[in-house]
């Protein structure tokens, strides 16, 4: 009696041990660290990419404000040159001073300075662009202000200050107006920057310029002006002061602005708040001491670098984690599965004398399991051409029927003449032998040509491409279907267009395209009172297309949707793959399949195909 071969001991799975769980919290804490890593450096370039955006921004900015500055800068130096300003000077009559004062009025429109105004040696306005106006410069006294007194000992001087009129900050520009070697006043002009301020408050970075002593003065901020970018000491303010003769000037730091120690800053305040990097550099063709600074917002850059830098690194060490569990627990099943094989053999070692047939079948069946194993690794490789070949048997099985008819009458004439052949010899009539030996030559060449197209079309394609003709393609495909169109009483119309449709293709697959066509043409058929497929050939500019139309029920929208859709069938002995490789076929050769409605009812396939060059 033979003793029941006892079943493999399940595999034990003992708890992580403690080494395992500290090497587990080291990987999750050196992932945390690379993936950490990864954002810093992602928001280290994007700060860098922001920087030099800002690098190239800065001359675009300092040419507006220094182009701003330059257009009104030679206005003093022409006027001080004028006569009719001299004269107005040397005898300040009221023609002649209404004369100046329209001039310096039409002047400033023209030139869109804010106000140009004549000064005498006394620093007293005699006449301004503004003279109309109520609030005139004309009468004031402009002594204490140091644009004035600066050009009397000079000639020419500048000055960035708060109007005393108007309330308004602007840079004056004056140029002392001599005659003999005297002077007798000065020509000033008022530029104020309101329209580059504006300009640089459009461009989303807070933009300014600052004095020698870090007070900012034009600024695209306008709660930062007379502020300062660090603070001062008592004596800078006091100097500040006097330089901007304001002496209500504010001069604390920039409100809700802090300078970093990396060269960036960080807002609290406005809706410029969060990070920003600094672009600062002297105006070398401006004003002395003056700098301009821009502010390049980074958090956005940073987010937008950081985030997705670390989600790519997390995402990866979690794929490598995953494929390293992956590999280990198949390692792990393996060396199970071994384990098993081992204990079996042991027990059928045991109960060898009693159980040799089942311990035979048991290794036969071992040996089968690990070529199946081994025939697995090597079928991932083999997916598609296997898919292409079982779709090329299906329909190779599907037309073995009708080609069986069409060799067994060749071959039963073979035979017929065959034995005629035989009788002709034994009475010497050699000429009627040979006869029949010619007539059986001509059936075996058919026979080959039938077996050459189920051996093609059975065996996988080499691969490689040469010039075929659609034609011969074609034919080679209605060969193999001729029987079960008969069959099934379908008509065919073939393309009676001349000359060649060549293109560069594989003849094989080409042929396997074609004939999946048509059986779908076919199979759309079954059933149809009066079936008919049409079959065109046509050619474009570089192009040849070739066209089966059925005149079946056609395609739903939801079979067009899942036309090419692997395994999606509407046939029940059907695998879904047929339109999918014959699409993929055509792809290989640079062409295109595609499916539409027939103009008069059904379905139509058209394959475009480029052009062979002719040789």
């Amino acid at each position: 009696m033979n003793r029941p071969v006892p079943p493999p001991a399940p595999a034990s799975r003992p708890w992580p041990s403690p080494q395992r769980i500290a090497a587990l919290a080291i990987l999750l804490a050196l992932g945390g660290l690379l993936t950490e890593g990864a954002g810093r450096l992602a928001e280290r370039r994007a700060v860098a990419a922001v920087a030099a955006e800002g690098q190239a921004a800065w001359p675009l900015a300092s040419a507006a404000l220094l182009a701003e500055i330059d257009r009104q800068r030679t206005v003093p130096v022409v006027l001080a040159q004028e006569g009719s300003i001299r004269a107005s000077l040397r005898l300040p009559l009221a023609a002649n001073l209404s004369a100046v004062n329209e001039k310096l009025r039409l002047l400033a429109g023209q030139t869109r300075a804010q106000v140009i105004y004549l000064l005498d040696k006394d620093g007293r306005a005699v006449a301004a662009s503004n003279y109309r106006e109520p609030d005139s410069f004309v009468g004031s006294d402009y002594r204490f202000r140091r644009y004035y007194a600066q050009a009397m000992a000079g000639g020419s001087a500048q000055q960035y200050a708060l109007g005393t009129v108007s309330g308004r900050p602007g840079i004056y520009l004056s140029q002392r107006v001599d005659e003999g070697g005297a002077p007798l006043g000065v020509v000033v002009a008022k530029v104020e920057l309101g329209a580059v301020e504006r300009a640089w408050a459009g461009t989303g970075r807070p933009t300014f310029v600052t004095d020698a002593q870090g007070v900012v003065l034009a600024t695209g901020v306008p709660d930062w002006r007379f502020h300062a970018v660090a603070p001062l000491s008592v004596g800078d303010i006091a100097k500040a002061r006097l330089d901007l003769q304001s002496p209500d000037a504010d001069l604390t730091p920039l409100p809700g602005a802090r300078q970093l120690e990396d060269g960036q800053w960080r807002l609290s305040s406005g809706r410029e708040a969060g990070r920003f990097v600094e672009t600062v550099a002297p105006l070398a063709d401006g004003p002395e001491g003056w700098r301009l600074h821009i502010l390049s917002p980074v958090d956005g850059a940073r987010r937008a670098a950081g985030i997705p830098a670390r989600l790519v690194a997390a995402l990866t060490l979690l794929l490598l984690a995953l494929a390293a569990f992956l590999l280990a627990r198949r390692r792990r099943r393996e060396q199970e599965k071994r384990d098993a094989l081992a204990r079996t053999a042991q027990a059928l070692e045991e109960a060898v004398a009693e159980r040799t047939v089942e311990l035979t079948r048991a290794n036969g069946r071992l040996e089968r399991e690990m070529a199946e194993r081994a025939e697995a690794q090597n079928r991932i490789i083999r997916l598609r051409d296997d898919l292409a070949q079982a779709n090329r048997l299906a329909t190779l099985g599907q037309i073995t029927a009708g080609v069986a008819h069409e060799i067994n009458q060749p071959l039963a004439a073979i035979r017929t003449y065959a034995e005629n052949a035989g009788r002709f010899l034994e009475r010497a009539q050699e000429e009627a032998a040979r006869e029949n030996l010619s007539h059986i030559v001509g059936l075996t060449e058919r026979v080959g040509s039938i077996t050459g197209t189920l051996r093609s079309i059975a065996r996988r394609p080499a691969g490689g491409r040469a010039r075929v003709e659609l034609r011969e393609a074609l034919d080679g495909a209605m060969l193999m279907l001729s029987t079960r169109l008969a069959e099934q009483g379908i008509a065919v119309a073939l393309p009676d267009a001349g000359g060649s449709f060549a293109v560069e293709a594989d003849r094989l697959r080409l042929e396997q395209v074609l004939v999946n066509l048509l059986r779908n043409a076919m199979d759309a058929l079954r059933g149809h009172p009066a079936p008919r497929i049409a079959i065109t050939l046509e050619r474009g500019e570089g192009r040849v297309r070739l066209a089966v139309t059925d005149n079946g029920p056609g395609l739903s929208p939801e079979q067009m949707e899942r036309l090419f859709t692997p395994f999606s069938t509407t046939k029940p002995d059907g695998l879904g793959l047929g339109l999918v490789i014959s699409q993929d076929i055509v792809s290989e050769f640079g062409g295109r399949l595609s499916a539409g409605p027939a103009p008069g009812g059904g379905a139509s396939f058209l394959i475009d195909l480029p052009r062979a060059e002719n040789r």
